[in-house]
């Protein structure tokens, strides 16, 4: 990319777009799994799904009775960035995060992804972590999409929700309406990578496509964008990204009834890094009113 836009700026909008559409393999042997009765995982251990390695880490008291908080990573990072997220989040809770096929230490896919497979992996993820507990997912990016599109499917097990700068539910289109096909220079480069991304070509194969936000009933949910325009940054067309962004928060809010709107003031893209206390708040607040409810 030409120098005048910033390298960071361009790696923040490209985790963005990766997370415009959901991963997952194929899922065709999970129904032949069995979780097993297995001893509580804790720590960093490789688990079999859908005869694929997926890594997995898990940490605090899981005899608390309360709902298991699963981290999901955005598009491009991995379990060990959310390491002292989950940390925290563990003093009080049982938190477990994993990482999607192609993606940190878990295998490839075999083959393009879609949401339907990467929710039959992430199903048999918290068969393994969770059991029959209560989930509360907590996602950020790409995470945070496909928490939100995963949820509506699965009301029995999901009993809250935090979207962490989540990527929108319309963002293909928001990109290619934000920079047109006429663009040129800079902007033209990085609208093709960003469409490219969506045909799948990135390391997690993901196929990328926009949807409708489906409710998830009135579970408890938190969607906290970030506050830095980071996005306006880019040259000439970063202002109506930056609004496209909000417009797709606010959206996320048709999940529940019982959902609420913030903003980390002083956060970029990754607000768990930046602000890792606004976060930690909402995952127990959400929590605590989810195992209210259980």
């Amino acid at each position: 990319m030409p120098g005048k836009i910033k390298s960071s700026v361009v790696a923040a909008l490209c985790c963005a777009v990766l997370g415009a559409g959901a991963a997952g393999c194929g899922g065709d042997a999970l129904e032949n799994w069995d979780p097993l009765a297995a001893a509580p995982l804790s720590g960093v251990e490789k688990i079999q799904v859908a005869g694929r390695s997926v890594n997995v880490s898990c940490s605090g008291d899981p005899d608390k009775g309360g709902p298991v908080v699963v981290l999901m990573h955005g598009g491009g990072d991995g379990l060990d960035k959310l390491a002292a997220l989950q940390k925290t989040l563990s003093e009080r809770n049982r938190v477990c995060s994993y990482d999607r096929l192609g993606a940190g230490a878990s295998d490839p896919p075999d083959g393009p992804q879609s949401f339907a497979g990467t929710g039959k992996v992430l199903t048999g993820v918290l068969d393994r972590v969770a059991g029959d507990a209560p989930v509360v997912l907590a996602g950020h990016s790409l995470g945070g999409l496909i928490a939100a599109r995963y949820a509506p499917d699965h009301r029995d097990r999901v009993k809250g929700l935090v979207l962490m700068d989540a990527t929108p539910p319309t963002m293909a289109a928001d990109i290619a309406k934000a920079i047109p096909e006429s663009a040129t220079g800079p902007a033209a480069e990085l609208r093709a990578q960003n469409l490219a991304m969506f045909r799948g070509e990135n390391p997690e194969k993901l196929v990328m496509a926009d949807g409708p936000v489906r409710s998830a009933g009135d579970i408890p949910v938190e969607v906290i964008q970030h506050g830095k325009p980071y996005l306006a940054a880019l040259p000439e067309y970063g202002p109506r990204l930056e609004r496209a962004w909000t417009t797709g928060q606010r959206a996320w809010l048709a999940l529940s009834g019982d959902a609420r709107l913030s903003t980390a003031e002083d956060s970029g893209h990754h607000i768990y890094v930046d602000q890792p206390g606004v976060v930690v708040q909402a995952v127990e607040r959400v929590t605590e009113q989810a195992a209210r409810q259980a």
